[in-house]
């Protein structure tokens, strides 16, 4: 399913590269997803943002659901 609502689209450029990032509303939420930063659950009906390699086109295969903290929070944790 493609995502709507290129107004909230933005970039991104931090240590870990150039990204997409997308806020999501919760009312545009419709499924649960697992956040990649702290492994919990993003409930459906819950805002977060989805983000992708900025080179890419943002495929559904690239494109990783994140709670908006912890995307914010990412070059702050450690790994696993």
């Amino acid at each position: 399913m493609p995502l709507r609502s290129a107004a909230l689209t933005r970039r991104e450029s931090a240590g870990d590269g150039d990204w997409v990032v997308r806020t999501v509303p919760g009312s545009a939420a419709g499924k649960d997803y697992r956040c990649p930063g702290c492994q919990q659950v993003i409930r459906a009906g819950t805002g977060h943002v989805v983000t992708w390699p900025a080179g890419e086109l943002g495929s559904v295969a690239d494109r990783r659901h994140w709670h908006a903290s912890c995307w914010a929070a990412r070059a702050r944790r450690r790994p696993g």
